[in-house]
């Protein structure tokens, strides 16, 4: 199963907030749900799950592997704990949050352990997150070609890692774009602006069918279910080549997300 191109994000959602963005976007048509770890509403994400009456088997879960639970001997424990907070008996796709910070732990180690959760059945794919081209190549090499689902980056208007989608594509990796609004600047985007009204758009659906028509999934998160709704449209838009040249042009190495100690040297 490849995966969904559209999904709800859960980053910065916490508690009831948590439940009640992914219920919304459960009622609204959403039927991937991205979270992590680190996020502390992997719970708040099963209870909406469970208390949305969509069956399990309509669902597509993502949840990542924490940096602290890399080794050997924590990476599957972890996910079972995951699993439980999840109310689920697997989830659909794995990824690693993060490179080891200053390789800790060594990265045959943590993509081992990832395969060897898939093959337990704990997870139906794996893949990675914020992996640059030489990393990416390291984990295809531990796990074998065709083993990673995809690799979740940040990717936007103004941060279009040109270098580094050319290269998952021609390994067949999946991109999956985080942040595709970058924090809601794009909005304000003059550019985008236009083109969305042309189409009779919003901007962030605009910025959505950028992201859509390269190929890549998306995850945008809301708390607010008209902005759901709203997103969830941009799987109808389509833009023209003239469009997609302008918003090319948008590029300007606009990362938001950054950490240090944790963010890998960025192609």
């Amino acid at each position: 199963m490849g995966i969904p191109s559209f999904g709800v994000g859960t980053f910065r959602l916490k508690d009831g907030t948590a439940k009640d963005s992914v219920l919304k976007a459960l009622e609204v048509g959403y039927r991937a749900i991205d979270t992590a770890q680190i996020y502390g509403n992997e719970a708040e994400v099963g209870d909406a799950m469970a208390e949305s009456g969509v069956p399990r088997e309509q669902l597509f879960v993502t949840t990542k592997i924490w940096v602290e639970n890399f080794s050997r001997d924590r990476l599957i424990p972890s996910l079972r704990e995951s699993l439980a907070k999840l109310r689920t008996d697997v989830v659909d796709l794995t990824l690693i949050h993060w490179p080891a910070p200053g390789g800790a732990v060594p990265l045959p180690e943590f993509m081992e352990a990832l395969a060897e959760a898939k093959s337990l059945g704990l997870t139906r794919q794996i893949g990675i997150s914020n992996f640059n081209i030489e990393l990416t190549r390291q984990a295809i090499a531990v796990v074998g070609k065709g083993e990673i689902a995809t690799n979740q980056i940040e990717l936007s208007p103004y941060l279009q890692n040109v270098k580094l989608t050319a290269f998952l594509k021609e390994q067949g990796i999946a991109v999956t774009s985080y942040m595709t609004l970058a924090y809601g600047k794009v909005l304000q985007d003059p550019v985008l602006a236009a083109i969305a009204q042309k189409h009779g758009a919003s901007v962030a659906q605009v910025a959505l069918a950028w992201a859509l028509q390269l190929g890549y999934a998306v995850i945008p998160s809301s708390t607010k279910r008209e902005n759901l709704a709203s997103n969830l449209l941009a799987q109808k838009r389509v833009l023209d080549a003239d469009d997609m040249a302008q918003i090319a042009a948008l590029e300007r190495n606009g990362r938001e997300v950054n950490p240090e100690g944790l963010a890998p040297v960025w192609d």
